[in-house]
């Protein structure tokens, strides 16, 4: 592991279930404060005022997730969610792109769909993510989404929104980041219960591992791997975009 060890991942705690409550959010930010090492909180739209309110001056990205859970909103209507997002204190963004559009040959409206979403959060000095939700998809397709996304300037390709389990997220994992240049980070979003597992998509390639986190999790993977710090994780994301 010591070789896995010198890459460091960011970790990042998802609260994005249908059902997470404000009880909930206080557990959350509660973890996220405990463990100065998390690069990243990742909440529901609703949620992500109260968020910004409870971290304060944390130096953690708060993020939120825009077109849950297929991402076949219209354009207008992701824009506005991430506008309201980024207003009431957002600083990541991540959409689920528009699979369907994808899979029907429609090239143009998944670029479209991406752009107006990067470009908003970029606008605000946000990080942008894209959604691959790639289970009914081929492995064509996935790099053809890999391109689009990348032409789009996003920062970060994701493999879920985080239902995923951990060996479907690391093996998408290692297909994303065999699609997209050095320029553009991969997130592996999934169920990951073991430090192990992680490690796993460390080393097929993702700088960020997003999942909902224990402390028991957290301090497995700080004694497996690198775990990179808050600061590290906005000095990246701000130089992808240079």
């Amino acid at each position: 592991m010591t070789a896995i060890g010198r890459r460091a991942v960011r970790l990042e705690h998802l609260l994005t279930a249908p059902n997470a409550s404000l009880r909930d959010l206080d557990e959350a930010v509660a973890l996220a404060l405990e463990h100065d090492t998390l690069a990243a909180l990742t909440v529901s739209p609703w949620l992500v005022k109260a968020a910004r309110r409870k971290l304060g001056r944390a130096r953690l990205r708060l993020g939120t997730v825009i077109g849950y859970g297929h991402g076949g909103q219209l354009l207008a209507v992701k824009a506005f969610e991430a506008s309201k997002a980024l207003e009431q204190g957002a600083n990541q963004i991540d959409f689920v792109m528009n699979g369907g559009a994808l899979v029907s040959g429609e090239e143009e409206t998944v670029y479209n769909d991406m752009l107006g979403v990067v470009d908003m959060a970029h606008s605000a000095l946000a990080v942008a993510g894209v959604i691959i939700e790639a289970d009914t998809l081929s492995d064509e397709l996935v790099r053809k989404a890999c391109r689009i996304s990348e032409r789009a300037g996003v920062d970060q390709v994701v493999t879920s929104t985080g239902l995923a389990t951990a060996r479907h997220a690391v093996a998408l994992t290692g297909t994303l980041r065999d699609s997209v240049g050095p320029r553009v980070q991969v997130k592996a979003a999934g169920r990951f219960k073991e430090a192990e597992e992680v490690a796993a998509a460390v080393a097929a390639g993702a700088t960020h591992v997003a999942a909902v986190l224990t402390p028991e999790l957290i301090e497995g993977v700080a004694e497996t791997i690198t775990i990179g710090t808050p600061e590290s994780a906005a000095v990246s994301a701000t130089a992808s975009r240079r």
